[in-house]
């Protein structure tokens, strides 16, 4: 056991242990390199001569290392200090699905849904990459402070080969599989049947199959029938029993046969909580060895040789009696007639055979007439009109739906075009936009969007332009001002001007820090309005002032220490010598006499271990008018013919957590990094089909993407995409 305090690999300091697994301790420690908590999972002291098990766990950071997905526990290091085997991953504060459903007994039917949904969405990236988690269950599923849910501990989860997998490696028996339990084959459908147990959990409060031991809890797995979970929960929506029960059927073949179909039904019922849209494949159907007793092998032996030709004329009998339409009597008629004339003597076998397979048609024929009339059984001709009418929605030839546009329109309208669409929505609440009071104002997936049905589509209704008072900046910096602004929802011109000054020559407002904005602070402007900042210059020294050192300062420290400096350029670049934020270098160099209106500054800042995302942020207006030009030269190019265009789609960001987001395209246009906002401050659905135009004759370009999270953006990640001319 590691005590509080110690440093693994000189990075990682030991804050106090969190949790144990079968193999692993799990400790809460601080990463003084990225200054950021981390989860530490260490191998225990017993294990860590054991080269299988040390092969398990290496083998489990290799497995999570390669899934990025919101619903997963991201991987950030694994390694070895001094025999202590460790693997860094996200701090996830919150509780455990298993210390969620203890404190509250069992789950709302909404609340297991949302739960489930998130966790097969993870399985289902897993999957994606050949890794089967293997041991999913409500302890190794994390409930986070502000409601996400997220898969963790893959450990003894394994890279699935296209050669069949035969394991001895088991999970928790009150959630293994019977293939599992038998120590055979397991892949993706084994934790459809986990997670299948986990939301009977959910939803019941206790585990189907329990016992003294595990062999007997193992033993119910492969031989005992689930019970119903309505049985313990009779309010329970018949949509998600029967999701539970196809995925906990002892056959794989009876399972669903991945987890993206389990995520599509799991949707669907929440806009069809009692449909009847899950197919179980009848346990009839699967048949059983039995031991025919001897007394009933004798009945069967004694057992006449010709059946009597009274049982099946007496049913048809009785069945004629109830009054039908003149087309069935017709029907029965016709049958009668046939029956008759299809009647012959044959002696012996022959005619015992005969007269059988007579009578079983016979009886199948007035079955199916007495069902047509009673509406049991339905004719061709109803069951054409009733698919006419189910196909009324706008569905592709591969089942996927085309999202409307919602914008602008009422609640009710937009209820009534995603009903016939089999897609639901789902408001999120109000803000402010351009679009008509009350109307839809944004939606999560844009318009155009391929989806599969019953998606549900959130949206916001509009409050109307909003009204903002411009605040008072003085005092703040610059680059706090700026910020200040933006979060209110306006564009912000920065203008750099030298201040006035005091009677001892000192500047009425130091360098860097905000004079005013126009309009002024107090007056009334409308949400997206341009507001222009004025940055103070300090005091005018002519055409030469001592550049000073920034080195080691924060970005927006460093900028606000540059505000005598007209343009100023922030570079970023990956270190692993200085924190991510800090300054690394700086051009012109500390000490340097140079004038401040015609000198280019540039300050490069440190990611971290991370790499860049972006090229670079301007603070220049001059940078501002290229990219206006560029901008010109490209809409010069799309009215010329020459279209250079990008399709392609974009998979989940790690850390992406559903809120709104920016993407910034960078091309290198003649030898300059040019940048363009391709949109921004909209949420999207993941994967993303990007279709956008670029700089004509670019091939390439990198995608940024940042994420809206407490009003301010924060960047993700980038995307590597290519260009073609379009013909």
């Amino acid at each position: 056991m590691l005590k509080t305090g110690m440093i693994i690999a000189e990075r990682y300091e030991i804050l106090g242990k969190i949790g144990t697994g079968g193999m692993a301790d799990v400790y809460k420690a601080k990463d003084h390199k990225l200054n950021r908590f981390v989860a530490v999972k260490v191998l225990k002291p017993e294990f860590r001569e054991d080269t299988t098990f040390i092969r398990k766990f290496k083998s489990e950071a290799q497995a999570a290392a390669v899934l990025t997905h919101p619903n997963i526990v991201n991987v950030f290091d694994v390694g070895d200090d001094n025999g202590v085997y460790y693997i860094v991953m996200e701090l996830i504060e919150g509780i455990t699905l298993k210390e969620y459903i203890s404190k509250k007994g069992k789950l709302s039917v909404k609340e297991a849904t949302s739960i489930a949904i998130q966790v097969s969405m993870g399985l289902e990236a897993a999957h994606s990459h050949g890794i089967v988690h293997r041991d999913v269950k409500p302890q190794n599923i994390i409930i986070s402070m502000d409601g996400k849910v997220k898969v963790t501990d893959f450990g003894i989860a394994r890279a699935a080969s296209s050669n069949t997998i035969s394991s001895n490696v088991m999970g928790s028996v009150h959630y293994s599989s019977p293939e599992q339990v038998r120590g055979g084959y397991s892949d993706e459908k084994s934790d459809i049947y986990s997670l299948g147990i986990t939301m009977y959990e959910m939803v019941t409060g206790k585990v189907p199959f329990d016992g003294d031991t595990t062999v007997a809890i193992a033993i119910k797995h492969l031989q005992e029938e689930i019970v119903p979970p309505s049985v313990y929960t009779p309010e329970l929506p018949h949509s998600l029993e029967q999701i539970i029960l196809k995925c906990t059927q002892k056959s794989v073949d009876r399972r669903y046969q991945n987890m993206e179909d389990v995520t599509a039904d799991l949707k669907h019922s929440l806009i069809d909580p009692q449909g009847d849209f899950v197919t179980l494949t009848s346990v009839d159907n699967e048949a059983k060895t039995v031991v025919i007793s001897d007394k009933e092998l004798g009945e069967i032996k004694h057992m006449p040789k010709q059946i009597s030709k009274s049982e099946p004329e007496t049913l048809e009998e009785e069945i004629n009696e109830t009054d039908y339409d003149d087309e069935l009597e017709e029907k029965k008629r016709r049958n009668r007639s046939d029956k008759t004339g299809k009647k012959k003597k044959r002696g012996g076998h022959g005619m015992t055979i005969a007269m059988l397979l007579m009578g079983i048609v016979i009886l199948v024929a007035i079955i199916l007439v007495a069902g047509k009339a009673s509406g049991l059984i339905e004719s061709g001709s109803d069951t054409d009109k009733k698919n006419e009418a189910s196909d009324t929605s706008e569905t592709d030839d591969d089942g996927m739906v085309t999202v409307p546009d919602l914008r602008g329109k009422t609640e009710d309208e937009a209820k009534d075009m995603t009903k016939d669409m089999k897609l639901g929505i789902q408001p999120m609440g109000e803000e402010a936009s351009t679009q008509a009071k009350g109307t839809i104002s944004s939606q999560d997936i844009p318009k155009g969007s391929k989806v599969e049905q019953y998606t549900t589509i959130k949206y916001y209704i509009s409050k109307g332009t909003q009204q903002i008072t411009i605040p008072d900046v003085d005092g703040q910096t610059g680059v706090d001002a700026q910020q200040t602004l933006e979060d209110m929802g306006l564009t912000v011109n920065v203008q750099k001007e030298y201040s006035e000054l005091n009677d001892d020559g000192t500047p009425v407002t130091d360098p860097g820090y905000a004079v005013s904005t126009t309009p002024s602070a107090g007056e009334n402007v409308s949400s997206g309005d341009t507001v222009t900042l004025i940055v103070s210059r300090g005091v005018d020294y002519g055409d030469s002032v001592e550049v000073p050192s920034v080195v080691g300062m924060t970005k927006n420290d460093a900028v606000t220490t540059f505000g005598k400096f007209l343009n100023v350029e922030v570079k970023e670049e990956k270190s692993t010598e200085v924190a991510a934020g800090e300054v690394v270098s700086q051009e012109p160099e500390a000490g340097n006499w140079e004038d401040p209106d015609n000198v280019n500054v540039v300050i490069t800042v440190s990611t971290g271990s991370q790499e860049p995302t972006t090229q670079s942020d301007s603070t220049t207006m001059e940078s501002a008018s290229d990219n206006t030009v560029q901008t010109a030269d490209n809409s010069a190019a799309v009215a010329a013919g020459e279209v250079w265009k990008c399709t392609q789609t974009l998979n989940t960001p790690s850390g992406y957590s559903g809120g709104p987001v920016r993407l910034e395209l960078v091309q290198n246009v003649n030898g300059t990094p040019t940048a363009s906002v391709v949109l921004e401050n909209q949420v999207i659905q993941f994967p993303y089909d990007l279709d956008i135009t670029g700089a004509s004759g670019v091939s390439e370009g990198t995608l940024y993407l940042s994420e809206q999270i407490n009003g301010v953006y924060q960047e993700l990640g980038n995307y590597s995409i290519t260009f073609a001319k379009a013909e």
